[in-house]
């Protein structure tokens, strides 16, 4: 993590289940869920939010740093424990921010939940079938050429992992590829329930995609706009997937006006 950020990190059990978190900050709680294919423990995107909020970064069960549980069947599992999380934490109502695959989550968060967030931020969601193109599936590449595919700037991701990505984050990879075909593979990371579900979401809502996004298309983006009473959308030119990472200080300003 950042010198300039104090971040911390400890195991929590929300409903039981043992969980990594790592956690800095101050002010409202911003409740931050990574994407399929993890994330680094440090990252400008992270503490840009936690220099305005208090931010709670759970690690996935099952993809690479918290336990997997062998029950976790579908990622509406997943919201129920992170549910829990923030019930355990108290405070104000939390603004919820979706990476990818974590966007489904939050999105199943805020469904079964609609008047409990403050705001709710989806970036580049998985969850709903785009209603144009695919999302890409990583059964037909190996988990490298999946992992790069999330940016646009290529430059961008050998910043972030370098060139030649180490062994332990080849590892990583294919742990979260394989929960990933776990708890997401029939219908591959959409829902056919979630899209009649969120027209009860109360909580204002951003949704941003990367114009150039070869893992979700924009159109998935543009579907959650719709579907939501109260969002706004935001597509980002030159940009891929993995927003956070690709343009994380376009993304912050855009994350910390929305929220406030």
């Amino acid at each position: 993590m950042s010198q300039s950020v104090s971040w911390t990190r400890s195991e929590v059990q929300p409903a039981g289940i043992p969980l990594q978190l790592a956690r800095a900050g101050q002010g409202r709680t911003v409740l931050v869920l990574h994407h399929d294919t993890g994330t680094p423990d440090s990252l400008p995107f992270y503490d840009a939010l936690a220099s305005r909020y208090q931010v709670l970064l759970p690690f996935h069960p099952g993809f690479g740093v918290s336990p997997r549980q062998d029950w976790l069947r579908h990622p509406r599992d997943f919201a129920v424990i992170y549910q829990a999380l923030l019930a355990e934490h108290g405070g104000e109502k939390p603004a919820i921010l979706g990476l990818g695959f974590g966007g489904w989550i939050a999105a199943e968060m805020a469904a079964m939940a609609p008047a409990a967030l403050h705001r709710l931020v989806l970036v580049g969601p998985m969850g709903i079938k785009p209603p144009s193109g695919e999302i890409m599936d990583q059964a037909l590449v190996n988990y490298i050429e999946y992992a790069r595919a999330g940016f646009q700037d290529q430059g961008a991701f050998d910043a972030v992992y370098g060139a030649e990505p180490s062994v332990d984050q080849l590892e990583q990879w294919d742990i979260c590829r394989e929960m990933s075909f776990r708890v997401a593979w029939k219908p591959y990371m959409f829902s056919q329930s979630l899209p009649h579900l969120l027209g009860g979401v109360r909580a204002p809502a951003l949704v941003v995609a990367g114009a150039e996004d070869r893992v979700v298309p924009p159109s998935a983006a543009e579907a959650y706009a719709q579907r939501l009473p109260n969002a706004k959308l935001e597509i980002i030119p030159a940009c891929g997937h993995c927003v956070n990472m690709e343009q994380p200080e376009r993304l912050a300003r855009l994350v910390t006006d929305f929220i406030g």
